[in-house]
């Protein structure tokens, strides 16, 4: 039996050593027990933490001949240069680099078996190459779960840290406490470097704690949670405008729980208010019902009514996104108005990165004057949660502002709106794209790819690109929502979706808000 002692929970690069020695000599998975020197901490042990800046670059691993760790993972190798090195053994073969990848991934897992289940993984890997590309396999399915978790972990821990400013020092510092679900601390470093590299901080974990002086990022061992900081005066401003963005009629507990779990509650100063708001929804949702539309000033008026009774009128733009609200409202250019509830504007973060757009409202989005609260809004709010993508912090609008259906029964069943509809109802697209002026601009389905892009646009041939749209914003198209809610095969529906969410991510990345 052999033991192998790493230094750290995450120690990847000695895990790499290790696995790559053992592979060599031909030691099988279960002669190997993999245990850490719990009591050592080493910063050399932490790869994935952004180095300080204007550092060099950290010596080699023993095993990689001088080599960087990036060029063995662009290349897969693995056993060549033990096995060169000792003239001989056990024959070479390479990983694909998706594997290293992945490994990186799991090895931050908290479960005790992911060191093991990872050298398994690559112990089967000179026998069938095409493992990491068997979503069937056990062994595979488990590290992709880990992987998963270990990715929604870090999510997690960029929406959630807090700081607070810490009293009595002597520069303006701030310190937060947080408890990951598992060992993302050191990974998710650069992402609080990237994002507050003006300001001294510190997070404390029980795991690790980083600390950056917008020179260096310095990681030392984890703390109690007793040295987490007290309540500072800022926490109240930000209860105070949680409340105030709270919106009753769209509470939806289980899915709120989902994405924030309790567990993380007792480190979030807004926490402490969800009993309340939850408790109340009800009453406030139906006094939002019950309460009197609030009328646009006589300046909006007569500037939406301009705007949209006229279909040749095209001088001047809307002034603002309220005209554009109240336009719609009272938008005659084309006849989808006479049979439609009311208008559906865009609605979202006034000067938000990132906008989608629809097809038009629905059924549900037509009686509640919002865009996507239907069953198709549902599958995008999921979508989105899954992308890592925070949808109050986009514009969501359609190409069509008005429901076009047929009636059955009573039943409104939705009709695809024509050329000519789309083409009528793109002036309120292109001024709600001018006002928000939003970096990425994510085209849901066909109609909108039309509205935008004014030409067919085959989402298929195209999704998952970058487009370059005339005013210098990044297009991308991808599937409605709608059309993943009709597709009546389980396993295409799985894969759909699957895709559906990795465009919003890329969305959101090009955007810069994942």
């Amino acid at each position: 039996m052999r033991v192998v002692r790493l230094a750290s929970e995450i120690d990847f690069a000695g895990w790499r050593t290790a696995a790559r020695s053992l592979r060599a000599e031909g030691v099988e998975p279960q002669a190997v027990v993999w245990t850490v020197e719990r009591e050592l901490f080493s910063l050399e042990n932490a790869p994935s933490v952004t180095p300080p800046i204007g550092a060099a670059p950290p010596p080699p691993q023993a095993g990689q001949e001088g080599e960087a760790a990036s060029s063995l993972v662009k290349r897969g190798r693995w056993l060549a240069a033990d096995t060169q090195r000792d003239g001989g053994g056990a024959p070479t073969f390479s990983v694909p680099a998706s594997f290293l990848e992945l490994a990186e991934q799991v090895i931050q897992h908290r479960s005790p078996d992911r060191l093991a289940l990872l050298y398994r993984i690559l112990w089967r890997l000179e026998r069938e190459p095409r493992l990491i590309d068997n979503p069937a396999d056990p062994d595979m399915a488990r590290a992709r779960d880990m992987a998963k978790a270990v990715s929604r972990s870090a999510h997690k821990m960029k929406a959630f840290v807090r700081f607070r400013l810490v009293e009595g020092a002597a520069s303006e510092t701030y310190a937060a406490w947080f408890e990951p679900a598992h060992r993302v601390t050191e990974a998710t470093a650069g992402f609080f470097v990237r994002r507050f590299t003006n300001m001294d901080w510190t997070i404390l974990t029980p795991d690790a704690c980083v600390a950056w002086d917008r020179e260096r990022l310095m990681v030392s061992e984890g703390a109690d949670p007793a040295d987490a900081p007290s309540e500072d005066a800022q926490e109240e401003l930000w209860r105070t405008y949680y409340a105030s963005i709270f919106n009753p009629a769209r509470l939806n507990p289980k899915q709120m729980r989902q994405e924030m779990p309790k567990r993380y509650w007792r480190n979030l100063p807004e926490a402490a208010l969800i009993p309340e708001l939850i408790e109340t929804a009800q009453e406030r949702a139906a006094a939002m019902v019950a309460a009197t539309p609030r009328q646009p000033s006589d300046r909006v008026l007569k500037a939406a009514l301009r705007h949209a009774r006229d279909a040749s009128y095209e001088g001047g733009i809307p002034a603002g996104l309220d005209e554009v609200e109240a336009g719609v409202a009272v938008c005659r250019r084309c006849d989808l108005w006479r049979d439609a509830t009311q208008g559906v504007p865009g609605e979202g973060m006034r000067h938000a990165p990132l906008m989608f757009v629809g097809e038009q409202p629905g059924d549900q989005e037509d009686l509640a004057g919002r865009p996507f609260v239907g069953p198709a809004g549902q599958v995008f709010d999921k979508a989105l949660a899954e992308a890592g993508v925070a949808r109050d912090r986009t514009f969501v609008t359609n190409a069509v502002k008005h429901f076009k259906h047929e009636l059955r029964g009573k039943r409104r069943i939705h009709k695809t709106p024509d050329r000519g509809e789309v083409t009528a109802c793109r002036w309120w697209l292109d001024a709600e794209r001018r006002l928000v002026k939003p970096r990425v601009v994510v085209m849901l389905g066909a109609t909108a790819a039309l509205s935008v892009m004014g030409k067919p646009t085959p989402i298929g041939a195209n999704r998952g690109k970058a487009l370059q749209l005339p005013d210098q914003s990044q297009g991308l198209v991808t599937y409605h929502p709608s059309f993943l809610l009709r597709l009546p095969d389980a396993d295409a529906k799985a894969r759909a979706y699957a895709e559906f969410v990795q465009d919003l991510r890329l969305a959101g990345e090009l955007a810069g808000l994942a």
